[in-house]
């Protein structure tokens, strides 16, 4: 059965989810006609567990207490994250994080081995606060942390994105580490979001 298909009869499905790819799933649902609305949280959550916990939560609340039926745009960012998806009675993409959904597992791994430290466009624009926020001011110590465990930042450019390349830059003298670019199609993205939604339609809960 044909994913449009399954929306037939059925009210819009609200997604609620990290905002860090927010214009490539937009796009990718206005491309396809899914009857899918978005609530996206803010990208750098990831790094905060207890706000993590409580804003996906309570935007999962908001939605059911307006009758939506709801899918998580997330990966496994919370250890806690099944728990809040049984609770909620709802089903999240597949994929250990947003990067393997825009890129799929082989490629995440491949580059991951190699040293990479994956940038997205929207971690660009606001990378020095976001850092500092998580890591403290002390440029050594936030220097040690990233050349510990990467050999370079490796930024991924989308069909999306607008031109980033000086934020880009700026993000890899922050860190001291090269920069390498990667451009990458959303096709893995769009398989992954066709999958959740379709699971959660199917679902009668």
């Amino acid at each position: 059965m044909k994913l449009l298909e399954v929306f037939e009869n059925q009210p819009p499905l609200a997604m609620v989810g990290c905002g860090i790819l927010r214009k490539e799933v937009n796009f990718l649902i206005e491309k396809n006609g899914w009857n899918v609305h978005t609530h996206f949280l803010d990208s750098a959550l990831h790094n905060y567990l207890n706000r993590l916990s409580v804003e996906l939560n309570r935007a999962l609340d908001e939605r059911e207490e307006l009758g939506e039926k709801t899918v998580v745009f997330y990966g496994g960012c919370h250890p806690l994250m099944e728990n809040y998806l049984e609770k909620h009675h709802t089903c999240r993409t597949h994929g250990q994080n947003c990067i393997v959904m825009l890129i799929g597992y082989e490629l995440f791994m491949t580059e991951l081995e190699k040293g990479a430290y994956f940038l997205l466009e929207d971690w660009a624009l606001i990378w020095e606060p976001m850092i500092t926020a998580c890591f403290g001011m002390n440029m050594t110590v936030v220097r040690e942390i990233f050349h510990s465990s990467h050999k370079y930042l490796l930024a991924l450019r989308t069909p999306c994105n607008s031109d980033f390349v000086e934020a880009a830059k700026t993000a890899a003298r922050f860190v001291d580490l090269p920069l390498q670019w990667m451009d990458v199609g959303l096709e893995h993205l769009e398989s992954v979001l066709a999958d959740a939604i379709q699971r959660r339609l199917e679902d009668r809960q």
